[in-house]
């Protein structure tokens, strides 16, 4: 469990896992427990995460706060006067400026909060998310249950085999799955590919 450095001015810690394991939900509750400490808060997303609403973001177990869409991680930098804890949701998203804004927000003496996928749907890191848990001081990896077995789950599988690295889905077209299941699914992906 992730406890708050005493006497420590700015930082970095990384909410990462697999889809449906609760990375945002984690995020908005410290980004609440700050807001309970009278710390100014503000949150950001990619422009281009529009699942469940354009402004908000929102977990899905439908908690969500308000935060401010953007194209790019410089334009974060426009935006924290005042503010003393910065979340950033759905790193994965973001351009390879992510890591040095973070970077340069923490020597701020600001906290940063980042929550985003660690691998995507074939198991492979996604975008900026090692480079900022490499460098960030807090990583908290957190798990779903399988859907096929209901061990715990790492890895989010995604039923179709067409798209791109990014495709923005829900239930309809991924689901969290433990190792042998993911195994299991990917070799039957293959299987149907060559017949």
């Amino acid at each position: 469990m992730f406890v708050e450095p005493k006497n420590s001015k700015g930082w970095i810690e990384v909410i990462c896992g697999s889809m449906f394991s609760g990375k945002t939900e984690e995020l908005i509750r410290r980004v609440k427990r700050a807001k309970i400490a009278r710390q100014q808060v503000r949150i950001f997303k990619p422009k281009m995460e529009t699942r469940y609403d354009k402004v908000k973001v929102v977990s899905h177990d439908d908690n969500y706060l308000d935060s401010f869409p953007v194209e790019s991680a410089a334009e974060i930098l426009n935006w924290l006067d005042g503010i003393d804890v910065v979340g950033i949701d759905e790193a994965q998203f973001f351009d390879a400026g992510l890591p040095g804004v973070c970077n340069e927000i923490a020597n701020q003496n600001k906290r940063v909060v980042i929550a985003g996928l660690d691998m995507d749907y074939r198991a492979k890191p996604f975008g900026v998310m090692p480079e900022l848990m490499a460098m960030a001081e807090y990583v908290t990896k957190v798990h779903a249950i399988c859907m096929q077995c209901g061990s715990i789950a790492q890895y989010s599988y995604r039923f179709s085999k067409n798209g791109g690295q990014v495709q923005l889905g829900e239930k309809d077209q991924y689901e969290p799955r433990c190792r042998k299941c993911f195994v299991t699914g990917m070799a039957e992906q293959t299987s149907d590919t060559h017949k």
